[in-house]
């Protein structure tokens, strides 16, 4: 039987969540759990400073935590360098700053008050002298994925018939179209998330583990044995299955 590997979905900003769900990590797995984050730790939520804080110093500290970058994760660390606020892959056509995004909540946890419309400068400003050097440090740090011989953890998803070393940044962050309706094989199964559903979801060549806590919806976590998958909960493991 293959290690086991955990992973957790998408956590915006939710560090009481994220606390939660490590909890359930460490009972079933140890404290040297094999531990992958799929990106999106930023947004919405209230607390995204103290969520990047814990995973960078979890990091730093020697956990076995591979932490992917999300495109929220992008949208801090590119405003921050040169005050963009707009991705042209979002499908909604909202810039950063729209709390339906939720880079207001962000800039606000590190005590930056922010509006959309309101002038970028004097907010990139502050937020430049805001965030610590290290949380953007490790924001930019974070790779696009992370690969096993049975998986391939990623924040959005790939490209079917596209190697992993040709795929494109912004797919690896963004993809939904093209990704989540194929029905073939990946060759390895594919563990993501990025598109919010009302709980995880096996859909037999992947699994999204992205269940909402962007919307105040708990934060899950799974372990996999080879390409077997549980959810992990109060009562112990709970298959996950197509």
């Amino acid at each position: 039987m293959s290690n086991p590997i955990y992973a957790i979905g998408d956590i915006h900003g939710q560090d009481e969540e994220l606390h939660r769900v490590l909890d359930l990590i460490e009972i079933d797995g140890g404290a040297q759990a094999d531990v992958v984050f799929l990106g999106d730790y930023v947004d919405r939520g209230p607390d995204s400073k103290a969520v990047v804080e814990h995973l960078r110093a979890g990091v730093e500290s020697g956990r076995n935590w591979t932490c992917l970058k999300g495109n929220h994760d992008r949208y801090l660390t590119r405003f921050l360098d040169d005050m963009t606020v707009f991705d042209p892959r979002t499908r909604t056509g909202l810039v950063w700053l729209n709390p339906r995004l939720g880079g207001d909540k962000t800039l606000l946890s590190y005590g930056v008050p922010a509006q959309e419309g309101e002038p970028l400068e004097p907010v990139h400003a502050a937020a430049r002298a805001a965030v610590p050097q290290d949380h953007l440090q490790f924001l930019r740090s974070c790779p696009l994925y992370h690969e096993t011989p049975d998986l391939v953890f990623v924040h959005a998803g790939i490209r079917p018939g596209v190697t992993l070393a040709a795929q494109d940044e912004d797919d690896l962050v963004w993809i939904r179209d093209g990704f989540l309706d194929y029905s073939g094989s990946f060759e390895k199964l594919v563990v993501h998330g990025h598109t919010a559903l009302d709980h995880p979801e096996h859909a037999g060549n992947r699994v999204n583990l992205d269940g909402g806590a962007g919307y105040f919806r708990p934060l899950n976590a799974a372990v996999f044995e080879g390409t077997d998958c549980w959810l992990l909960t109060n009562a112990g493991r709970v298959p996950l299955v197509p």
